[in-house]
Order: structure tokens, then sequence, then C-alpha cells
């Protein structure tokens, strides 16, 4: 192959086009912030909780549908082993949304945070606090690499660019526009990058559809051709594994602090509830397109195109399907396009964590705890420093691993059996403190670590039920493994934060060795509470002897 000029070039304007929106967008982030009466940390980081609906809706997406969601969709699809009912990401997504705006985007919106973490900060203190932000950063920091492999391997198939470059690039242009304008930026980015998406890919489809070394799709969804149904099965001995895989990418998303961006950017609990509903929609819709891809993939004959034989899955290339497909069966104009989607979809993700660590750090670790006094301009400066250290990071890393599925995995496995667990139990469960905290992140990382993750060459010590060798040889664990370390996670928190609260409530300790302070908070609470209900009879008081006193006047 040589260089594709045509393609570059459609490419150059796509990032000028981004890089463009998001100069805009920062110049009204500076507007904004002379008319709000908001600090400016508020306003870089959930543009003053003002934004707009439809903007709301596109961001929230455009978050999720990245560039592990269009290829890791179209992989599983067309992967012999998997097939298309393995593709879950469309369907947990809805089940995320609606979690989220139901039962989670309440407490986050009544309490005004700021970020996720906040509520472990009031409860925990700072030092319990800078323990659980670190599995949160990570995660991010891994978000970041594995949208740069998707990207970087796609053009690399299409263009023929260097992987080196094409990494480059996009961080170097996600980086600019998210440090011109905070969340704005990002936000109005990802509604030309969301266009972008659904236009591209639903442009493919028909020449996919109708290229002349496929079998019809319909045809080879149930029936052995050039390679098993590309719908797949779900084996009885298999389905603990897929309701792991399952309730990993439902429940895992909730405890991402880019998600909670969205919510608490809103102008209020109604519309941050409508901007889930209407974006786990969108995510069915745009999960369409890598299906079909992986199907036609799957339903066609390689030996005679120009690719050849072995076919993708054979030569180990079934990561990069997606861009595989387009470029050996779509003309050059449309494979153009769709590493446009691809490229669209890694940008709209990678923005959204850069700013999610930026928050976290520059929130809850430096104006928290290590500069309380910090000036507002001192933060922006945080801020900005923040994103680009998390950008090199993540940038870093994606020359040490070319895997999507290795930085996907990790990171969203962090999320699921460490942060899930530990949120829920600070948002609903009064009784959950310090020592419930400490004991059930150890339990979460340790069961975690002692699992085993075939996909990192990690040997499990713990084997649970079901463990064997798989298709390809690895030893892998098909029990819900994952799903139970949460649930365990969840239990030790609550089971240890109940009887800390007793041991010190009931005087079997001394109070000088309750190093969280659990009884002086309850104390207080109680207090606040009493506080609170007593004022609350004194108004209903008074405007009953107001009432008496307007009535007797009559």
């Amino acid at each position: 192959m040589v260089l594709n000029v045509p393609g570059l070039v459609v490419m150059a304007a796509f990032y000028l086009l981004i890089l463009g929106t998001g100069i805009w967008a920062s110049m009204r982030s500076k507007k904004e912030e002379k008319k709000c009466t908001g600090d400016g940390m508020e306003i870089t980081l959930l543009a003053g909780r003002n934004i707009n609906l439809l903007v709301g809706i596109f961001t929230l997406t455009a978050t999720w549908v990245g560039g592990g969601f269009i290829l890791g969709i179209a992989e599983a699809t067309y992967n012999p082993t998997l097939g298309a009912v393995w593709a879950l990401m469309p369907v947990p997504y809805v089940l995320t949304f609606f979690l989220g705006g139901f039962f989670f985007a309440k407490p986050m919106r009544e309490n005004k945070y700021v970020t996720m973490m906040d509520p472990f900060q009031q409860k925990y203190g700072n030092f319990l606090s800078s323990a659980l932000i670190f599995p949160a950063l990570v995660a991010d920091v891994l978000w970041v690499a594995r949208t740069l492999v998707s990207l970087g391997g796609t053009m690399s198939v299409i263009l023929d660019l260097s992987y080196i470059y094409s990494i480059i690039i996009s961080s170097v242009v996600a980086i600019i526009y998210t440090l011109l304008g905070g969340l704005y930026s990002v936000a109005y980015t990802d509604v030309i990058q969301l266009i972008l998406i659904f236009v591209s890919l639903w442009v493919c489809v028909p020449f996919l559809l109708t290229n002349p070394n496929s079998l019809d799709i319909s045809l080879t969804a149930y029936n052995q051709t050039f390679q098993a149904p590309w719908v797949g099965t779900v084996e009885l001995s298999e389905a603990g594994k897929w309701f792991d895989d399952f309730m990993l990418l439902a429940l895992g998303g909730l405890a991402y602090q880019a998600f909670y961006q969205r919510i608490l950017s809103a102008s209020s609990y109604t519309q941050a509830q409508v901007t889930c509903f209407a974006s786990s929609g969108f995510c069915l819709v745009l999960g369409i397109p890598s299906v079909i891809v992986g199907a036609v993939a799957a339903s066609t004959d390689w030996n005679s195109t120009s690719y050849g034989l072995p076919t993708p899955y054979e030569r180990d290339q079934a990561g990069s399907i997606l861009p595989i497909a387009l470029q050996y069966l779509t003309p050059t104009y449309i494979s153009v396009l769709g590493i446009g989607a691809v490229a669209a979809a890694v940008m709209s993700s990678m923005d959204s964590a850069l700013l999610s660590s930026a928050s976290l750090f520059s929130s809850n670790i430096y104006k928290n705890i290590l500069r309380k006094q910090a000036s507002d301009r001192e933060m922006q400066w945080v801020i900005r420093i923040s994103v680009v250290v998390v950008g090199l990071a993540g940038t870093a890393l994606t020359f040490l691993d070319s895997s999507v599925l290795v930085f996907w995995l990790v990171g969203v496995d962090m999320s699921y059996t460490i942060m899930f667990p530990q949120l829920v139990c600070v948002l609903f469960f009064k009784v959950s403190n310090g020592y419930g905290a400490s004991v059930g992140y150890m339990m979460g990382i340790i069961m975690r670590v002692l699992s085993g993750e075939p996909l990192i060459g990690l040997p499990p010590a713990i084997k649970f039920p079901g463990c064997r060798l798989d298709k390809e040889g690895k030893l892998t664990q098909y029990f819900p493994f994952r799903t139970a370390i949460m649930v365990i996670s969840l239990a030790s928190i609550l089971l240890f934060s109940w009887l800390a609260s007793i041991i010190f409530n009931k005087g079997l300790l001394s109070e000088r060795w309750d190093v969280f302070k659990i009884k002086r908070k309850q104390t207080s609470a109680a207090s606040a509470a009493d506080e609170k209900r007593t004022n609350s009879d004194t108004d209903e008081g008074s405007a009953a002897k107001q009432l008496l006193d307007t009535t007797t006047s009559c």
C-alpha cells in the first residue's frame, strides 16, 4: 500500500472542523463565565450547570459511543468463537442510563456535588477518599489509551499512516480543544462528532451489504458458510460468563466520573433524566452499523478479495475487522468516511476521559486536600495541567500494548468490582463508614487479582466453579466471578461498617481508637437532623399562628 493522500486530506479537514468547534466553544465558555455568578472551576468542569438539553444528550451519547464501542461490536460479531450475542455493549448501556437516571442522578444533584468522589470525601474524609480516587483516575487513563489504540490501528489500515503518527496527532488535537474550553468545548465538539459517527457509519452500510464478495447476511446468520454463523450462541456452560460481561458493562459505567459530569451539568433533575433516556436510544441505533460490518465480514469469501487468505481471524486481526472490511469491501471514498466515524468516536471519548480525570484531581485532591485556599485562576491552571498529564500518560501507554481489549478490560473491571459497590454504599446506605469502605476496597482488589485474567497472562489463584480452558487454550473463569467479587465487596462494606458502628457506639473500644471518627460524625448528623426537625416545627408553628391571626383580623 501507499499513503492514502485523499484520505489524509479528509482527515485533516475533520480535525480542523473539530478544533474550530472547540475554539468557538471556548469563547462561549468565557462569555458564560462573565455572566455566571458561580466560580470558574464549576463553569469549566460542569458548564455552569446549565448545559443545553440537546447538547447534553449528544455529549453523553458520544462519551459512551467511542472507538471501543464501534470496533468492539464489529469484532465480537465477526469472531467465529463469539458472534453478535456477545456484542453486548448497546443493550447494557440502556440499563446504565436508565439506572443512572432513576437512582443515581437524584442524590448527586440534590447535594450539588462537583464530582462523584465528593460524597466519599464528605463521609469518609480525605485520606480514604484519596485511595478510592486512585482506581477512578487509572480507569480514565486507560480509557484514553484504549481509544487512541483503536484509532491508531484503524488509520494504519485504511490510510497506511504510521501507527505512532496517528496516535500523536489525535492526542494533541483532543488535548488542545479540551484545554481551551473545558466541558463547553468537549460538549459542543461531541455534537459534531456524533453527527459524523451517525452519518459516516450508516453511509457505509449499503456499500457493505451490496459488495460482490459477500453472501446475504440473512443466510449466514444461522448457517455455516465461510465460518460459523455470525449470530453466535451462548451455551449453558458459557451463560455465567455472558451474564458477567453484561453486568460489567451495565453497572461498571455507573462508576465513571464522565457520566456524572454530564448529569451534574444539566440545569435540572428532569433534564438529567431526559438526557439519560434519550442517550440510551441513540446507543442502540449507533450499535447497528457495527453489527452489520461484523456480519458482512463473517459472510465474506476473503479469498476473492485483494486481502486474500488466511482470513483476518486466522491472522489474529479480528480486532481490526471494521477498518479491514471498509478497506477491502467498499470503494475508497467510502472507507475514508468510515475512518472519519472511528476518529470521531475516539475523539469524543478521549476528551471526556481527559476532563473526567482532570475534574477528580483538581477538585478532590488539589482543591480539597493540597491547596484549600487556591484561587480560581490557580484552579484553572491545575485543570489544564491535569488534562495534559493524563493525555500524555494515556498516549504513552499505547506504545506498551496495542490491544484495545486489554485497556478496556482493566479499566472497566476496576470501575465495576471496586468503585461501583463503594458508590452504592456511600449514596444509599447510611450505615456505611470508613472501616467498611476500607475492608471492601481491599477485598475487591485482592479477590480480583487472585481471580486471574487470561488477556494479560495472569493465572487464577482462586478458581471459581466452571474454571477451565477456553477455545484458545487459556484458563478462563466461566462463573460470573466479577459480579461475585462486586457483591462480596458490597456486602463487606455494609457488614464491617455495621460491626464498627456497634463496637464504637457501645463503647467496646475506646473512642481514641476511632480513626475515622464515626461516633462523632453520627452524633453530629443526629444533632443536625434534630435541629432541622426543630426548625421545621417552628416554621410550621409560625405559619399556623400567622394564618390564625389573619383569620381573626378578618
